[in-house]
């Protein structure tokens, strides 16, 4: 997952470390990274005064005493080309512009000004600046099972997304992922208009072993919805999941509907679904959908499929919504709770 984003990371996590390992050390040392030699034992002068048998700290000494204990301070200037090499690796996987702006900002303020020992791994230091910047602008993710705990039930999802990213795939996944974490569901077939699209979610709920609630093809898909609310209120249910047809945010009257299905069903989460290998699309289709009905948290399908990672890295910062979770295969196993320091530590391959 993300594996060209992987690559193109290590290359620019080299090129920082190779521009911090250059910084310029004091005349007299032999690299970056060495000290001065060993002086050689001298008499003292005759103006020196005799010290027991022991050598007077002269001039070598304390030049050998500054270089083993100064630290290396790195200025922007040692980074300024790194960092643009940084920037276009990430524009180039996709990773939108706020969001690289973000990353550039906060690595170059991890570094510029850092106390640096000699002999101190170089690069300990990049990773732990690109670790830092990247976590901060994925966010911290949703816990969707803690959130269930601590909230009175049945909690009452709404997925909403535009057509053909996997909506009601994810649905079920979701559905199967909850019912492994010990809670109720049943699914509300909301999305009423699709052809085939009540039959889909009903063989995924048979095969799960959920109850959905559906009407007719056609039918008002807040009726249908409202009807899954109260079975689950009278039967205990812990969660509602709430399909709905898929629709682009510059449809008035979809949009109208889905404004209704809020007002009628009052879901606790909005949930945004789209595909990770939208990239930039995905970004930009979430901050409409988000700026339109509302968004509470994002979960992008065929994230295996998608090298760049760019709609992952930014979709959080950029509309300021958590990702939820992470579609990855076709199995209803394949979905993995967004965990923002698991995924940063695949990237850069755990670190030093």
């Amino acid at each position: 997952m993300f594996g060209g984003l992987r690559e193109k990371l290590k290359a620019a996590r080299n090129r920082l470390g190779s521009s911090i390992q250059n910084v310029a050390v004091p005349p007299g040392s032999s690299g970056p990274d060495q000290v001065a030699p060993e002086p050689t034992a001298q008499a003292p002068a005759a103006d020196e005064p005799e010290t027991g048998g022991l050598r007077p700290v002269g001039f070598v000494d304390k030049f050998k005493t500054f270089i083993i204990d100064r630290e290396l301070i790195v200025a922007e200037k040692d980074l300024a080309d790194a960092l643009s090499d940084l920037e276009i690796t990430l524009l180039e996987c996709d990773v939108a512009l706020p969001a690289t702006d973000a990353i550039i900002g906060k690595v170059r303020k991890g570094l510029v000004g850092k106390h640096r020992k000699i002999g101190e791994s170089v690069d300990s230091l990049v990773v732990t600046a690109l670790k830092t910047a990247l976590i901060d602008v994925l966010g911290n993710g949703f816990d969707l099972s803690a959130y269930i705990r601590g909230h009175e039930k049945p909690v009452k999802i709404l997925f909403t997304g535009v057509n053909g990213t996997g909506k009601t795939t994810t649905v079920a996944k979701i559905g199967s992922y909850l019912k492994n974490q010990g809670f109720s569901v049943v699914i509300g077939a909301g999305d009423t208009y699709r052809a085939g699209a009540i039959e889909q979610i009903a063989v995924h709920a048979e095969r799960l072993g959920i109850r959905v609630i559906q009407h007719q093809e056609g039918a008002d898909p807040s009726a249908v919805l409202f009807d899954a609310v109260q079975y689950a209120l009278s039967h205990k249910i812990d969660v509602v999941l709430a399909d709905t047809a898929g629709r682009f945010h510059n449809k008035a009257n979809l949009m109208s509907q889905l404004e209704k299905i809020r007002r009628v069903m009052k879901p606790d989460l909005v949930v945004y679904v789209d595909e990770a290998v939208a990239g930039n699309d995905a970004v930009t289709r979430a901050f409409e959908f988000d700026k339109t009905v509302g968004a509470d948290a994002v979960v992008l399908t065929k994230a295996d499929m998608d090298s760049r990672g760019g709609a992952a890295i930014s979709i959080a910062h950029t509309i300021g919504k958590p990702l939820m979770f992470l579609g990855v295969g076709q199995s209803y196993d394949d979905i993995m709770a967004f965990e923002p320091e698991k995924i940063v530590d695949e990237l850069l391959e755990g670190g030093p």
